[in-house]
């Protein structure tokens, strides 16, 4: 009995694709094309917002453009703490964290509080990372 056992094992750790080299290669390999990705999403929403942020400074006033800033950089952490989440799923943890949920949370509280910032510019540049996705989408199609 213990002997079945034993080769049951055996035989199940044989066909576990994470065991195998080629598998570690391909995870590896994975891994390594998140992260590019991960550099182009960041690289894409900081360009977008840069744009953003300068065409909000030229058409309204610096009040609305440094809240269209503040929210985007609130969009760039949010962003950060999402794909951080992420790339924790193929470890111990089976579902994505809810801690960067707290950040829009904070930008609007922030911006409703203090009277440096507006609350719909600050949302807007908070948001700015999803054309961005939007845009590495097309790009990488």
């Amino acid at each position: 009995m213990i002997d079945s056992a034993r080769f049951l094992r055996q035989c199940l750790l044989a066909n576990d694709p994470t065991e195998s080299p080629a598998a570690s290669v391909a995870i590896d390999s994975g891994m390594a094309d998140y992260v590019r990705l991960q550099q182009r999403l960041m690289l894409a929403t900081l360009a977008v917002s840069l744009v953003a942020v300068l065409i909000a400074l030229v058409g309204f006033d610096a009040i609305v453009a440094s809240s269209l800033l503040v929210g985007s950089c609130a969009g760039v952490l949010y962003l950060r703490l999402l794909a951080r989440s992420v790339a924790r799923l193929g470890g111990g943890s089976r579902q994505v964290g809810r801690f960067q949920l707290v950040v829009p949370v904070l930008l609007v509280v922030a911006a409703a509080k203090l009277p440096q910032l507006e609350i719909l510019p600050a949302f807007i540049g908070f948001l700015l990372y999803k054309p961005a996705l939007i845009l590495q989408t097309v790009i990488d199609g």
